[in-house]
């Protein structure tokens, strides 16, 4: 049975979170977006194209007057701007116009990179987002972020552009490695943290069934997680204010995918970032220290690490310093850091010191304890 949540803008509908089983009601989605008489470009990754790019083509041939396939390398490495251009020329080449659509098919990367090409081609076409990771349907693909990361700065790159739909088939998730699977667990926690404290103990109680792949408790906990972004992205659909509660376990997190060459998955990094924040919170004693291990053993107990170990550990701290001060996120020279009032309760700080951070950085070493 599907699942369906409706994105609002100034309370009115302009997009659905479609939650299904498989990609049997994809047409219906197509026949709402009236794609009759319009060329259709699938934008994936040749991971995801061997596996789903043919029933995608198949389902747009009997709507779209055209269709064609373009297959990206995978991976974070590719998320620039010379990858873009790939985009953009497919669409000249078949001189695709402003009401013609995009289909991205595949993980954040994809959804990201051809949102943005969405965004910036002739001033904007249509795109519809086909997440394929679980990591991409319970974050990236929500809210209207796209972009591309610039001289290995995450996501520097890009504009808020909404799609015309989200349609979500759970059974892809089937084929996602191990590793990646378990990624989309860190914005997952993330979620309960910063908004839902019963959420984060229902992740608590049905991790084993989570992590076996269960139908019935990744759809609820998929939606669940989109039903919290959709309540952070309505009230705040730019930024501007409460929604940078969405990036609780990012600053530090974005700084480790650089400092570590991407060679961590985003997920990953997050869940390392989790823990560092968690551990401000509770030095700052919003937060005590059984709940500061108690979330920890969360993350561990979803495959996703709390601690990094690196070599020139001096050189490293520089680093992921200097890092955050070039993140996005500051605003005139201040960090907007995200912290833990309580499990289920986020809120922004300005205050944090480099003292703070370079604690932090020290505990997901394992350098510094409480």
């Amino acid at each position: 049975m599907s699942k369906k949540i409706t994105i609002h803008k100034e309370s009115k509908p302009i997009y659905d979170i479609v939650i299904e089983q498989d990609y049997s009601g994809l047409d219906d989605l197509l026949s709402a977006l009236e794609l009759k008489g319009h060329r259709a470009l699938i934008v994936t990754d040749s991971n995801v194209e061997v596996h789903y790019a043919q029933k995608v083509y198949k389902i747009l041939y009997q709507h779209a007057s055209f269709v064609d396939i373009l297959a990206l390398p995978p991976g974070e490495s590719y998320k620039e701007l010379n990858t873009v251009q790939q985009i953009y020329s497919c669409l000249i080449n078949h001189q695709f116009d402003r009401k013609d659509f995009l289909f991205a098919l595949g993980g954040g990367v994809i959804g990201d990179m051809t949102g943005y090409a969405a965004a910036t081609y002739l001033r904007g076409i249509s795109f519809v987002q086909l997440p394929t990771s679980l990591l991409s349907m319970v974050d990236s693909s929500i809210g209207g972020k796209t972009g591309v990361d610039f001289q290995n700065y995450k996501n520097m790159i890009g504009a808020f552009y909404q799609p015309k739909a989200v349609y979500m088939n759970l059974s892809v998730l089937n084929t996602l490695p191990d590793r990646e699977f378990y990624s989309g667990f860190g914005e997952i926690i993330k979620h309960g943290l910063i908004l839902d404290e019963s959420y984060y103990g229902y992740l608590k109680e049905n991790s084993e069934k989570a992590l076996d792949r269960d139908y019935d408790v990744l759809e609820e906990i998929i939606y669940r997680s989109c039903h919290i972004k959709q309540q952070v992205v309505e009230e705040d659909p730019f930024e501007r204010g409460q929604r940078a509660i969405l990036n609780f376990g990012h600053t530090i997190g974005h700084s480790i995918e650089k400092v570590m060459d991407f060679s961590m998955l985003h997920g990953e990094c997050v869940a390392v970032g989790i823990a560092a924040a968690s551990f401000i919170s509770c030095k700052r004693g919003l937060i005590a220290l059984e709940k500061l291990n108690d979330i920890i053993h969360l993350l561990e107990s979803y495959h996703l690490p709390s601690a990094i170990t690196l070599q020139e550990q001096n050189m490293i701290y520089d680093s992921i310093l200097k890092t955050i001060k070039n993140d996005k996120k500051m605003e005139a020279g201040t960090i907007k850091f995200i912290l833990l009032q309580k499990i289920g309760e986020a809120f922004i700080d300005k205050t944090v010191t480099d003292e703070e951070l370079l604690s932090a950085i020290k505990y997901i070493m394992g350098v510094q304890l409480l």
